[in-house]
């Protein structure tokens, strides 16, 4: 079905999409895309974004979310109970427990839930550049389209929260170093890499 369409106030150029499936979903784009990629990029773009609605991303993104929210709960709870819960050395002796591992397992747990909640978006967005260059027909295009979103997105700020930044198609929010372990999005030079290899063949010289 024909995903319903919005505009975003907002010169740096940016997109994403939204719903549970198919027939409940919608796409948004800024107006400064609007104005910034001519039209073949924009088709890569919104291309993208169709094979984000194709795949049910939103859904499997949602679930990954979720479960990656109710370990951190679980662990702050059971964190508290550690406390005072009279967990002491006999106790710990009796039961062949460790409290210093328990409370490093603890604080793992919820970190690596994260890291697997963050490696799931990247490789969406992966399927959804892949998606998206077949679907237009022109993975170059969409490769010209990311490397001029991720130029802009760093020249001009945007007010967006780190809750909705993995939605859109580039990171509105800048960070490197350890910051890419945590990031949603695949590094930009890999993403358009995979897409030129389309055309070219992978490793292929230009």
């Amino acid at each position: 079905p024909m995903p319903r369409l919005y505009l975003i106030e907002g010169e740096q150029p940016n997109a994403f999409a939204t719903g549970r499936d198919p027939a409940h979903a919608a796409i948004a784009v800024t107006e400064g895309i609007l104005k910034t990629l001519p039209p073949d990029q924009l088709r890569g773009v919104l291309s993208h974004e169709l094979a984000h609605v194709k795949h049910r991303d939103i859904l499997i993104g949602t679930v990954a979310a979720t479960m990656a929210g109710a370990i951190s709960m679980i662990a702050n709870m059971a964190q508290w109970a550690l406390i005072f819960g009279g967990a002491g050395p006999r106790s710990n002796d009796r039961e062949g427990g460790s409290p210093l591992g328990g409370l490093l397992m603890l604080i793992v747990a919820p970190i690596a839930a994260m890291m697997v909640q963050m490696a799931i978006s990247r490789s969406r967005e992966f399927e959804a550049d892949a998606g998206g260059a077949q679907i237009s027909g022109n993975p170059l295009s969409l490769a010209s389209a990311l490397r001029t979103l991720e130029r802009k997105s760093e020249e001009i700020p945007m007010e967006a929260s780190p809750a909705t930044a993995h939605m859109f198609i580039v990171n509105p929010l800048s960070g490197g170093g350890l910051a890419r372990l945590f990031s949603t999005h695949p590094p930009m030079e890999e993403r358009i890499a995979r897409l030129e290899g389309m055309v070219y063949g992978q490793g292929a010289s230009r």
